[in-house]
């Protein structure tokens, strides 16, 4: 996470976003490379998958598309469910870094934005009219997609081996 993070209510919400984050790091620390390529639900998914759909659609997408407008961004994105395949000889330090340092290139978007600055690009094609209006809205939409994310992986873990990442008892 940048080290420069501003004061007030973006400051807050980068905070819990990178919660979010740590959570989808931290509940795939230690599991063998074998089983973050395996798909544990019908859907067919698998841990590494989502790290990338993560990285591509959610960190890349929101923040250096939507928010920035970055044209080689907006050209360079993928459709369908791309993001989701990793290819059997992608290293998965490659896919965890990767994420790692989309998250870096996020908050150095979001901390050079407003509040209330509106997106800079908006996928028509895909969602219609704009339904998020600012900055504020992205980084809330991002914080419930990641956070959701953070618990489908929880569950695929703990199918895997049994582990969860809270347990309040």
């Amino acid at each position: 996470m940048s080290e420069s993070i501003p004061s007030g209510e973006v400051g807050t919400l980068l905070r819990v976003l990178d919660g979010q984050r740590r959570h989808v790091l931290g509940i795939l620390d230690g599991l063998d490379p074998k089983d973050l390529r395996h798909p544990v639900l019908p859907s067919g998914w698998h841990c590494l998958g989502m790290v990338q759909h993560l990285t591509l659609d959610v960190e890349r997408f929101w923040f250096r598309a939507v928010v920035a407008g970055d044209e080689t961004v907006v050209r360079g994105l993928t459709s369908g469910d791309a993001a989701w395949r990793v290819t059997p000889d992608t290293p998965v330090a490659d896919v965890l870094e990767r994420y790692r340092r989309e998250a870096e290139r996020a908050d150095a978007v979001i901390t050079a934005t407003s509040a209330d600055a509106p997106p800079a690009w908006w996928p028509r094609d895909l969602f219609g009219e704009p339904h998020l209006h600012t900055l504020r809205d992205v980084l809330l939409h991002v914080i419930t997609e990641t956070a959701c994310h953070a618990g489908h992986l929880d569950a695929a873990r703990e199918l895997l081996d049994g582990r969860r990442w809270l347990v309040l008892t």
